[in-house]
């Protein structure tokens, strides 16, 4: 795989470069899906270019490749509702419109740092759809299948996955939604 100028190999052939929940996950899934195995693959990034934007400048990524996940929550009659959101880095998560509908809550807004980072048992800025609770809905922007291969987190700072987008929606848990991102400012 090529994407960039990082160095990519099976996700499952390098644990350490993975959260514990997201290696389970990809285990647990390849295990269901043969094929998963051969399509997920990692890379070691300095954790300093763990955010979106200095690891496309850095590494001379298509921003359109990339895709950023986040974990929004709301309430209704008591009841917690937590989601992930993943977008690509070219759109941002309608969280007050479409993520809010789809949670069915009155008011949606991100975790905070450090809710999100206990609660996922992942590493901020590393954060990934692959591994999270699982009563927590994985809501995938309809752009991401269509996108080809996508740079996500890994649940860990100092590495990113890639796989297909379109394997991404495959996920366990994931729906797909039309129009769950805006166009980002420009």
């Amino acid at each position: 795989m090529q994407l960039g100028t990082l160095t990519w190999s099976p996700a499952l052939d390098h644990p350490d470069l993975l959260a514990p929940s997201t290696l389970a996950t990809l285990r647990t899934w390849a295990e269901q899906h043969p094929a998963v195995a051969g399509a997920v693959h990692v890379t070691e990034i300095d954790p300093g270019l763990a955010d979106t934007a200095a690891l496309t400048e850095a590494h001379d990524l298509p921003l359109a490749a990339s895709a950023n996940c986040v974990l929004v929550a709301g309430r209704r009659a008591g009841e917690e509702r937590v989601a992930a959101a993943v977008v690509l880095a070219t759109t941002r998560a309608d969280v007050n419109t479409a993520v809010k509908r789809l949670l069915d809550v009155r008011k949606a807004s991100f975790l905070a740092m450090d809710r999100a980072v206990e609660e996922s048992q992942m590493q901020y800025g590393g954060i990934t759809p692959v591994g999270l609770p699982t009563p927590w809905r994985v809501l995938v922007d309809s752009r991401v299948p269509a996108a080809g291969d996508v740079v996500i987190g890994s649940g860990v700072r100092h590495s990113k996955l890639a796989l297909p987008g379109d394997l991404l929606a495959q996920l366990p848990a994931a729906e797909v939604v039309e129009d769950l991102a805006l166009p980002r400012p420009g």
